[in-house]
């Protein structure tokens, strides 16, 4: 298994808009429903304003790789774009 521990910086104020953008167009669930995926949800930081997190775990590399590939992925680096200012990725493997 591979778990990704993203974190997002956001834009100042536009974090709830993020993560409603990310929502109203399916991203979150889409990746969900992908075979290999076994979990994948947001959490807000409590301390900053402009902090998200996506804990991501997935069955294996191939997984991963299918996954980057797929238009809902595609979209939601057009969001950061929009939303985000830094993206932090930290992999574990087990």
């Amino acid at each position: 298994m591979i778990v990704l521990i993203v974190t997002y910086k956001c834009k100042d104020g536009m974090r709830e808009k993020c993560l409603e953008a990310i929502k109203a167009e399916g991203l979150d669930a889409a990746s969900r429903a992908e075979e290999g995926n076994i979990k994948y949800d947001y959490y807000m930081s409590a301390d900053n304003e402009n902090e998200m997190m996506l804990v991501e775990k997935w069955r294996d590399a191939d997984a991963i790789a299918i996954h980057n590939e797929q238009a809902h992925f595609k979209r939601l680096v057009g969001l950061k774009d929009e939303f985000v200012n830094e993206t932090i990725i930290e992999k574990y493997t087990d």
